[in-house]
């Protein structure tokens, strides 16, 4: 076995976030490691890759009894991480980023940017991915970044590769692209520790699977042995319910009406949205899809106010037309509400509390005289908390330890405050565990149900057609094409959000 843990047990304010958990993970194999948000899979890798060196239990590596007291202990001893959590520097290079700490220099000292660059691409290029290397992270879109997490991690090699959910913001040619270096990294004897919510995933890469619940290793053993259902039912300790869609019960009044929307690109000539029309209705949930760059984020963020730059096209928004919105201030006192893809950097401050990151956008209605009244913004999170069945220990528990999905209904949470007439939403169960996605997926139906207009983009079709009344198809910064739910395929949709050859 490359890596042993021994009963792994580690705590965070009193509360056991693993307990007596021992695994195996043999060499030269791919070892899926499911569980639900919150069952301890990142505080099991945080301790393999030396971001936590302090637990009780025993980590043996080749052999040998060792306890990395930081990451770089780790990556010198041969185990690299990919973090689902974007973990780059926005200031810096695509090639400063790759090379972080591990830079090369010339015979006199000097960087050598020539080498590194050259390398940089030939490590993007087995992704699939061409960038400018100059340029800094902060000006790309999140699965181009989550490309580079993933070059990062395949610049020195490895004995021990663990990936977080690599997959959950890039398109499906990435994610072929990821699949073939996965199975070169078995082939070379390499293990490769795969996290992910997507069945698919784990059947097509793993040989063996490791679940773990409530802090807890449930079981172990061959993915051959074993279906989806049964790992379903081993992750939430229970069987999982069918999930059917509910009828749709839109109106025929339009909430929302875009007609020609265009916007130039910031920095080259091209359209980043061109003559884009479409209408939504109160009660109905509409689905966007298409591949990375097709240009859904732009369009959400667009109309959300956060672009900045006035985009063309007529705006009509609950029945009076007006310009585009220029600030997400303005959107949202107008009733439209964002819940954006990066729930981390864009949705939450992960140092604040519960109640604090809820009623931001909130604060001039819970202020008298520039005093905030404590009282009503307790009993404002109390609402939403036990209406979104947040699972927290209370209201002052910092959001960033919170899990993934429930992260994400604070972020909901926060704008259904508002009292939003159409809510967007940007990826929204992007990371997070199968239960989880079916308490979102009821989330946005109730919201439906009530009357809002929702509109969701989503990379996973399955989503959409869980959830969604009527879909658009886009590629290239335009609609392609329009679907009513039952009558799409799969096939014709994808089709759809291909570019023209």
């Amino acid at each position: 076995m490359v890596v042993s843990l021994k009963n792994i047990s580690k705590t965070f304010n009193g509360v056991y976030a693993l307990r007596d958990v021992s695994i195996d993970f043999p060499a030269g194999k791919v070892v899926a490691l499911i569980g639900e948000n919150g069952a301890g899979k990142s505080t099991l890798m945080n301790i393999l890759s030396g971001v936590y060196p302090d637990y009780e239990g025993e980590l043996l590596y080749k052999g040998k009894s060792v306890r990395f007291q930081r990451p770089r202990d780790a990556q010198d001893q041969g185990i690299a991480i990919i973090h689902q959590e974007l973990n780059l520097i926005p200031h810096l290079s695509v090639v400063e980023n790759i090379f972080l700490g591990r830079e090369l220099v010339t015979t006199w000292g000097a960087l050598d940017r020539t080498e590194m660059k050259a390398i940089a691409k030939k490590l993007l290029a087995r992704l699939k991915l061409t960038l400018n290397l100059d340029a800094p992270v902060s000006q790309l879109k999140v699965g181009e970044c989550q490309l580079i997490e993933i070059a990062k991690a395949l610049l020195v090699e490895s004995d021990v590769v663990i990936m977080d959910e690599p997959t959950s913001a890039i398109s499906e040619s990435e994610v072929y692209a990821l699949y073939d270096i996965i199975r070169d990294l078995k082939a070379s004897g390499t293990t490769v520790i795969y996290i992910s919510h997507k069945m698919k995933e784990i059947f097509t890469l793993a040989d063996e699977y490791v679940v773990l619940r409530d802090g807890q290793l449930v079981r172990q053993g061959q993915i051959a042995e074993v279906d989806e259902q049964q790992l379903v039912n081993m992750m939430v300790g229970r069987a999982l319910g069918e999930r059917t869609k509910c009828p749709c019960r839109t109106t025929e009044e339009k909430v929302l009406q875009v007609h020609n929307l265009s916007l130039t690109h910031p920095e080259k000539d091209a359209m980043l949205l061109d003559q884009v029309s479409f209408a939504l209705c109160k009660g109905e949930i509409l689905g966007i899809f298409g591949l990375m760059g097709a240009g859904r984020t732009e369009l959400l963020e667009t109309l959300f106010g956060l672009r900045g730059k006035p985009a063309l096209g007529d705006f009509t928004f609950d029945g009076e037309g007006t310009p585009f919105f220029s600030s997400p201030n303005e959107a949202l006192r107008c009733g439209l509400a964002l819940v954006p893809e990066d729930r981390k950097s864009d949705g939450l401050v992960l140092g604040m509390d519960v109640r604090s990151n809820l009623s931001l956008s909130v604060l001039s209605s819970l202020e008298t005289l520039g005093v905030l009244a404590d009282v009503q913004e307790k009993e404002l999170c109390q609402q939403y908390v036990d209406r979104l069945r947040i699972k927290a220990a209370n209201d002052q528990q910092q959001v960033g330890s919170l899990s993934g999905g429930n992260q994400q209904k604070v972020v909901l949470a926060k704008y259904l405050a508002t009292h939003p007439k159409v809510l967007m939403l940007d990826e929204p169960t992007r990371g997070i565990d199968v239960y989880a996605k079916g308490e979102i997926y009821d989330l946005i139906r109730e919201q439906a149900t009530a009357g809002l207009g929702v509109i969701v983009v989503s990379s996973e079709l399955p989503e959409l057609f869980a959830i969604a009344d009527r879909l658009l198809v886009m590629c290239d910064g335009r609609i392609t094409q329009e679907f009513k739910t039952e009558e799409a395929t799969e096939e014709a949709i994808l089709q759809a959000a291909l570019p023209d050859k």
